[in-house]
């Protein structure tokens, strides 16, 4: 059976957007001839793979099947031309890595400037993504690189740890929390906060647990960088969580104390992960036995 590439770019698509519709826009087709391609990848298939309904579609259990091979073979397709656009005079290869907040502003910017400094040939892009999400994109095939808390990650997804870093409380020293080394997040959901902004994966991240607990943080201020949430904490605006290496590094400098905070989800194991190593591409590859290296370090 063969299988037109152009075919399966659409019905990712259709997937990811649950409707025919989006779906070949974003493929850049019109209706009518995604709606026949289709039907003839379903008629060739001898299944059906859309359930289509009034306000969209759904998967069949055959179509969900044909997803994930859809997208191995899209991603393979996508790691041959960057491997041999490698090779090409000018061109430039690119590795897209998915991190988590942590990951994107404190442990990975030194090591990406010193193997960018190194491989002059080769740029990342990095996109911030929640823990969770990097996982299922990794176990999915939908991504190939991610930076993620290690408790996220199925088993079938590989891993390294590339370093450890707990989730900390920081209070003004002259609040009533200003002696505490250990406090558990129950004692704390009812404060005010200082936080990330909405859209930040930690932020998303630390905002369920709350939610487990049955409370909704209550945020007086939202800034995009930890020394800024930090200043605001130093100046009795709220109390925040951020990771230990930004808390230890702002704590030196300002009039803030860090908690440990005891609730198991503050521990974190962070790692670079990835469906298989061996099938990345060549650029990938070589971020990843650069990150291995800094890790053992």
């Amino acid at each position: 059976m063969r299988f037109d590439l152009i075919d399966l770019q659409l019905f990712i698509a259709v997937a990811d957007a649950r409707s025919i519709t989006q779906g070949a826009a974003r493929a850049n087709l019109a209706l009518a001839s995604a709606s026949e391609r289709i039907k003839g990848l379903e008629e060739a298939l001898g299944v059906a793979l859309l359930k289509r309904g009034r306000r969209g579609v759904e998967l069949t259990a055959a179509g969900e099947s044909l997803l994930g091979h859809a997208r191995i073979v899209m991603h393979n397709v996508e790691a041959l031309q960057s491997d041999l656009a490698a090779y090409a005079s000018g061109v430039r290869a690119n590795v897209l890595l998915l991190a988590n907040t942590s990951g994107l502003s404190e442990h990975l910017p030194r090591a990406l400037a010193a193997f960018l400094h190194e491989h002059p040939d080769i740029s990342v892009d990095v996109e911030e993504r929640e823990s969770t999400d990097i996982a299922t994109a990794i176990a999915s095939g939908a991504a190939d690189l991610g930076f993620a808390a290690e408790h996220a990650l199925p088993d079938s997804v590989e891993r390294f740890l590339f370093s450890e870093d707990r989730l900390m409380l920081v209070a003004s020293r002259r609040s009533d929390l200003g002696n505490r080394r250990q406090i558990d997040f129950q004692e704390v959901v009812g404060r005010d906060f200082v936080g990330l902004t909405a859209a930040s994966a930690l932020q998303v991240h630390i905002s369920r647990h709350a939610a487990k607990l049955g409370a909704r943080l209550r945020f007086r201020a939202r800034l995009r960088g930890f020394d800024a949430i930090c200043q605001m904490v130093a100046a009795d605006v709220g109390i925040a969580v951020i990771p230990e290496t930004a808390a230890r590094r702002c704590a030196a400098a300002m009039p803030i104390t860090t908690i440990r905070i005891r609730d198991a989800w503050a521990n974190r194991r962070l790692t670079i992960c990835a469906r298989s190593f061996k099938a990345l591409p060549r650029a990938a590859k070589q971020l990843v036995e650069y990150l291995r290296a800094e890790a053992q370090r």
